[in-house]
C-alpha cells in the first residue's frame, strides 16, 4: 500500500469504531471519545515515508478530528499514543519508556491537541507519570523461575503422549 492508502485505513478507525458503538447504542460520551481520541494528530510514520519520494502536504496525513473535547477523551488520547509507542519498542526499559512518554506528551502539547478540553498541563503530565509507572511494571525484566523436579513427578509436557 502507498503511505496515503495506509494512512486512510488507519485514519478511518476512530469513525468506524464510533459507528459500531452507535449501532450497539453505547452512550454518546463513549462514542465521542472514540471519535476524538486521535484529534487532529499527524500520522508521522506515513507522512515521512511519503515525503521521502515526493512532495506531500502534512494535512493529508492528519486525522480530521475533532480534538478531544473532554478531559476523558484527552486522557484516552495520551494513553493510547503511549501504549502504541511503547509496544513498538523492542526492549522497553524504564528510561526509554520515560523518554518516549515525555516526547509524546511534548508533541501533543506543541501540536495543540488539548486546547479544546479542560485538561491542564499539570494533569497531562500526571497522566504521563501514571503511564510510566504502569508500563514500567508491565515491561520490567523478570527472573526465570527454576523448574523443580521431584521423583515420580509428571513432566511439564504430560499432555503429550
Amino acid at each position: 500500500l502507498t503511505p496515503e492508502e495506509s494512512a486512510d485505513i488507519i485514519m478511518a478507525h476512530p469513525y468506524d469504531g464510533a459507528d459500531l458503538l452507535r449501532r450497539y447504542k453505547l452512550p454518546k460520551e463513549i462514542i465521542d471519545i472514540a471519535e476524538q481520541h486521535h484529534g487532529t494528530s499527524l500520522l508521522k510514520f506515513f507522512y515521512v515515508k511519503a515525503k521521502e519520494t515526493r512532495d506531500v502536504t502534512e494535512s493529508r496525513f492528519r486525522y480530521p478530528g475533532p480534538k478531544p473535547q473532554t478531559r476523558e477523551a484527552a486522557v484516552v488520547m495520551i494513553v493510547d499514543s503511549i501504549e502504541a509507542a511503547v509496544r513498538s519498542q523492542k526492549q522497553p526499559t524504564p528510561e526509554r519508556i520515560r523518554q518516549l512518554v515525555s516526547a509524546i506528551i511534548r508533541d501533543k502539547l506543541q501540536d495543540g491537541q488539548f486546547e479544546d478540553c479542560e485538561l491542564t498541563t499539570k494533569e497531562v503530565w500526571r497522566v504521563g507519570e501514571s503511564a510510566c509507572e504502569t508500563l514500567t511494571g508491565l515491561f520490567h525484566e523478570r527472573i526465570e523461575y527454576p523448574e523443580l523436579k521431584k521423583e515420580g513427578e509428571l513432566h511439564a509436557n504430560h499432555f503429550e503422549r
